[in-house]
């Protein structure tokens, strides 16, 4: 897809360490002549491992016609934000997440002054949030099979070919290459040997990934200790979708990333390709275009206007909280709003 086709307005920031970052913003009128519409909300969009920001535009743009000002960027080592080479370029998702989303959160802070901040987070889009000193400012949250690749989690008629894939294959092409060359192979953009390795490395939870050698940096327990408390300090409300034919964001995989953040209420939506008549959607398919009627305002209307799902999309599990039915949680928005 060429960058001529994408709607919003090409953008550049830099990250704490200086490193460039590229991306595409869309703006209301009223933001673009400096008159910053408060109750407008600024979304940000956090893609998954290795996929190019531009892949999320048409869901970018459907957002803006929502009303929602939005951007959408490219990690450090992907598309836009890529360098010459990925042999030795040193990057991981430690660094996506506390350099380059919390660059992307500054940013659209300066961009659009005093308006609330909310996130969608794909796959490890998810998980970057907790990482980001400004997400404490961010006031609503939405997930698209937000998970990370802990491979026991992995949907389990898959598991044994998605390991081979990814956690034997994957690496061992990385370390002969210097990167991972996922383009030529068709299965991601060519990706910095440090996320392969946090991709990798197996712990339960995430930040244990980083208290041992073999992920992108080996780091202190009290460094540990500290981007944990990060996702602690995370309020935002949050909605957590997956689907049943998504063999990365199984109920384990999703919930095991949402109780990162025990101090954000958290409702996790779980719904079947047949709810909507599809034959699959799986990981990806959420963002394509074909789902615009029918999912994409599952998003919107969350990230708009707090609004919970219909009863008719599936299973909504309120997590941390005794679980509740879809009907209770209607009854509660309905009669006692919050403003």
């Amino acid at each position: 897809m060429p960058d001529t086709d994408i709607t919003g307005l090409a953008i550049r920031f830099n990250a704490d360490d200086g490193y460039p970052l590229g991306g595409f913003l869309w703006r209301h009128d009223a933001n673009l002549a400096n008159r910053s519409d408060t109750s407008r909300p600024l979304i940000v969009i956090n893609a998954a491992t290795s996929v190019r920001c531009r892949y999320y535009w048409r869901f970018a743009h459907y957002l803006h016609q929502q009303g929602a000002d939005v951007l959408i960027y490219d990690y450090r080592g992907i598309g836009l934000s890529a360098p010459p080479s990925l042999r030795r370029f040193k990057a991981g998702w430690i660094d996506w997440g506390q350099r380059d989303f919390e660059a992307a959160l500054h940013f659209g802070r300066q961009q659009c002054p005093e308006q609330p901040i909310r996130v969608v987070g794909h796959s490890v889009g998810g998980v970057l949030i907790g990482l980001a000193p400004t997400s404490i400012y961010i006031d609503r949250i939405f997930t698209m099979g937000a998970q990370h690749a802990y491979w026991p989690d992995y949907l389990s008629s898959a598991r044994l070919g998605m390991w081979v894939k990814w956690h034997l294959l994957m690496p061992f092409m990385t370390r002969a290459m210097g990167y991972f060359p996922g383009k030529r192979l068709g299965w991601l953009e060519d990706t910095p040997a440090g996320v392969v390795r946090d991709w990798v490395t197996k712990e339960p939870r995430f930040i244990d990934t980083y208290r041992q050698p073999g992920a992108s940096c080996h780091l202190d327990p009290a460094t540990c200790d500290a981007l944990q408390a990060r996702f602690t300090a995370v309020t935002a409300k949050t909605l957590a979708l997956s689907i049943s034919d998504d063999p990365y964001g199984t109920t384990a995989a999703i919930e095991r990333l949402l109780h990162n953040f025990p101090n954000s209420t958290k409702w996790h939506l779980r719904l079947t390709p047949q709810t909507i008549e599809a034959t699959e959607i799986g990981h990806f398919a959420f963002f394509h275009k074909r789902f615009e009627a029918n999912l994409w305002p599952i998003a919107s209307q969350w990230l708009l206007a707090e609004q919970l799902p219909d009863s008719s999309l599936g299973e909504l599990t309120e997590l941390g909280h005794t679980a509740m039915s879809l009907r209770h949680h209607i009854a509660r928005y309905t009669t006692e709003p919050e403003f």
